[in-house]
């Protein structure tokens, strides 16, 4: 049956997949979906692939789809992931003996004493060289692979240089061109991307029960990401702190140069309290929670607040507030939109980018902040228009 329906039309069988739970789980990312399953069904999958995408985008969930159907044991190539067989559930459950998955920070914990994070890393490179033992090839997937230095690269990129027909490795990366581009050649690139914010909703409404008009504020609070929009909603708290931070930004418009210091030291101390921010070490040597890195995994979210903010108000400035993701949650947007210039809230969306990726290089947090408040526009007065 499957085998003349694909054969009658491509589409077809995908609906027989979906009805009959077979095939990728991870929403939307057609692209990406066919990209591999091209790649499987011409005998390539043995190719080194670059999963890549902003965080929350869904990158796991591909990965998983990745994986069932690397180990998928279904005579039938075309309904490959089955999601049936034991190799679809041990790939998704990444517990199969021919799964190893590594990041910078499982070559940080597992380190000896003593032990270069470079080191380990090739150590653990090594051991992930094994024969597979039940399925064709083993799978080494390297998450979180752009936050690795120069020389641990360079480490991964002679495991590259050296393929064997027993091996796949699937690279994942928040930010691509972080990695060496030695590497990124050696790569079949996948994009994950974000979903349109019709499609987030929906899948909020059916798959958390969330009424309509809510998932329709936080598809587009999260920009489409799906797993931004899965935080959002599993972290009310972290919501709240959203609204209150935006609010409390619109309300500096109004104020002085001592008010907006003394806000950016408060802000980014309420931001390091709130808990919910994914800490990213400041090198490889360091451990990931000491107080500068969570002043500046805290600085990066707060940045990412306020570049939307930002940009909401340019909407709105702009004369399309139904086009502001953030306009459901309050009328101090249309109120002080109309009140900035735009070329202003472009001028400062271009330093809130440049003190974003500063950040990612170590930049000062609290003195980053401080620039920022400086050159956030201040509300023009009836005389300025």
């Amino acid at each position: 049956m499957h085998e003349v329906c694909h054969s009658i039309h491509p589409i077809l069988g995908e609906v027989i997949q979906t009805i009959e739970g077979a095939g990728f789980r991870s929403l939307g990312q057609g692209t990406a979906h066919r990209i591999v399953r091209q790649a499987a069904a011409r005998g390539r999958l043995g190719r080194t692939l670059l999963i890549s995408g902003p965080a929350g985008a869904g990158k796991g969930a591909f990965v998983d789809d990745v994986l069932a159907l690397a180990f998928c044991a279904a005579d039938d190539a075309s309904v490959r992931p089955c999601n049936a067989c034991r190799g679809c559930r041990d790939g998704r459950a990444r517990t199969h003996p021919d799964l190893v998955i590594g990041s910078p920070d499982t070559w940080r914990e597992q380190r000896s004493a003593g032990e270069s994070i470079v080191a380990a890393a090739r150590r653990w490179l090594l051991d992930a060289a094994g024969a597979p033992v039940v399925a064709e090839r083993r799978i080494v997937v390297i998450e979180a692979a752009d936050r690795a230095n120069e020389q641990t690269q360079n480490a991964l990129l002679k495991a590259l240089e050296e393929p064997t027909d027993r091996h796949t490795f699937v690279i994942v990366a928040d930010e691509p061109w972080r990695l060496l581009p030695t590497i990124r050649s050696r790569c079949q690139p996948v994009r994950i991307g974000p979903l349109p914010s019709r499609e987030l909703a929906d899948f909020l409404v059916d798959e958390r029960q969330l009424p309509a008009d809510l998932a329709t504020v936080l598809a587009r609070l999260s920009n489409g990401l799906i797993g931004r929009a899965i935080r959002l909603v599993e972290n009310q708290e972290l919501l709240a702190w959203r609204r209150r931070v935006q609010s409390q930004l619109l309300e500096l418009l109004e104020h002085g140069r001592a008010d907006r210091f003394a806000a950016a030291r408060d802000l980014l101390d309420e931001t390091v309290r709130l808990g919910a921010v994914a800490v990213v070490p400041e090198s490889e040597e360091e451990e990931a929670r000491t107080p500068a890195a969570a002043q500046r995994a805290a600085a990066t979210v707060l940045v990412g607040a306020w570049l939307d903010l930002t940009r909401d108000l340019l909407v709105v400035a702009a004369g399309r507030p139904e086009l502001a993701p953030g306009s459901e949650l309050g009328s101090e947007l249309a109120t002080a939109g109309p009140r900035i210039r735009t070329v202003e809230l472009v001028r400062f969306i271009g330093l809130l980018e440049r003190i974003h990726d500063g950040l990612r290089e170590n930049a000062a947090p609290k003195l980053a902040l401080e620039a920022a408040m400086l050159s956030w526009p201040a509300l023009a007065t009836s005389r300025d228009r």
